[in-house]
């Protein structure tokens, strides 16, 4: 996802100037490191739900203020440093918006996204 372009374009979509006064951007990226024990990794497979995905963007969609939510989940094989999950959200105010993106967030990355990370030393971690 090319955020500058998405916003752009939710910037052209009608209503954006009489709904919107926040935009919060994710990028999240590949770590050299696992989270769990800080070992070195050298990829990520990553395995998104689209549906399950989709289905939370619809239900976060209907909270108060929000006027759009965008996600992109990358699915393959990922070196450190690679993008992997973009969510845009618009919406209102940021008493909305500020929770929403950060909901979603813990939410895609707990029920929507699988990941098996590849360790420096060869063996797979999930």
């Amino acid at each position: 996802m090319d955020i500058s372009k998405a916003i752009g374009q939710l910037k052209q979509e009608p209503g954006f100037a009489d709904n919107v006064g926040m935009v919060l951007v994710h990028n999240g990226t590949v770590r050299s490191w696992s989270r769990k024990d800080k070992q070195q990794v050298t990829a990520l497979e990553v395995t998104p739900d689209q549906e399950k995905i989709q289905q939370l963007v619809r239900e976060f969609s209907s909270k108060p203020g929000i006027f759009r939510i965008l996600v992109e989940a990358r699915s393959g094989l990922f070196q450190p440093g690679d993008d992997l999950l973009f969510i845009i959200v618009a919406g209102d105010v940021r008493e909305h918006v500020k929770p929403v993106l950060s909901e979603l967030l813990e939410r895609i990355k707990a029920e929507g996204v699988s990941k098996r990370e590849i360790p420096a030393t060869g063996s797979a971690t999930a």
